[in-house]
């Protein structure tokens, strides 16, 4: 089975269509690691984008927010405004489609699939080795994937009892990881709002037959939605920070 990895679309939806067109004829179906919307102008689109296609989506943190399952004031004022807004732009029916996504799910008996981290699925951030270290213990499958960071990352399990974690940084545009008996964390990075200072949307393909996990980069027109989003006045680090990546 191929898969398109995804995370963090942030209603960036040329992000999303960059990385749908790049990804053409490469997989048979997604795997969403939460975060639909927040951040970005596009959010009923990109929920309708997303159900155009055999997928599995879980919830991310501003999924959650939009859905008034978090507390709004934990998140600072640009993101607050971004909840607010997907909060009054958003249709009914899809804000049903994010009110069922799931916190976790198991998928091929191999791989467990979260937002943040298997330990706190919502809202932990994997940042570091250590973190990820202390995470294996949190799911029983060989392979986890998560989103959340913004940034691509692979994270081996120590193989030494009181080591930790081996972080994996990709040093290409197409990485490849050879998935073996070895337990990974794996994050594809973001597609709407990347933080790793490269501003081109990031995404992974899975292929359970040659057992590859793929990072891959893509450009989309960043100014575009930029424009978008300062004719819906939001605040300009929101705009700003697409052109830089961070």
């Amino acid at each position: 089975m191929r898969y398109l990895v995804i995370s963090d679309i942030h209603a960036n939806l040329l992000a999303f269509d960059a990385v749908l067109a790049d990804a053409a004829n490469a997989f048979d179906k997604i795997w969403c690691l939460g975060d639909v919307v927040g951040y970005g102008p596009y959010p009923n689109e990109c929920v309708e984008r997303l159900n155009e296609f055999d997928h599995k989506c879980i919830a991310g943190n501003h999924d959650w927010a939009v859905l008034d399952k978090l507390d709004v004031t934990e998140f600072n004022l640009n993101a607050r405004f971004a909840v607010l807004w997907t909060q009054k732009e958003l249709k009914p029916e899809n804000r049903a489609y994010l009110e069922s996504l799931p916190l976790y799910l198991l998928e091929d008996e191999q791989f467990t699939l979260v937002h943040g981290s298997p330990r706190h699925p919502i809202w932990e951030y994997i940042l570091y080795p250590k973190v990820a270290q202390l995470n294996f213990k949190h799911f029983e499958t060989t392979y986890c994937l998560v989103g959340h960071t913004h940034s691509p990352v692979i994270y081996a399990e120590a193989e030494n009892p009181g080591s930790t974690s081996e972080a994996i940084i990709p040093e290409s545009d197409t990485f490849v990881q050879h998935l073996n008996a070895r337990r990974l964390i794996m994050n594809p990075g973001s597609v709407g709002q990347p933080r790793d200072g490269d501003a081109r949307a990031s995404y992974a393909l899975l292929d359970t037959e040659t057992m590859e996990f793929t990072i891959k980069r893509v450009p989309y027109d960043v100014e575009k939605v930029q424009a978008k989003m300062q004719r819906h006045d939001f605040p300009a680090k929101l705009w700003n920070r697409l052109a830089f990546g961070y």
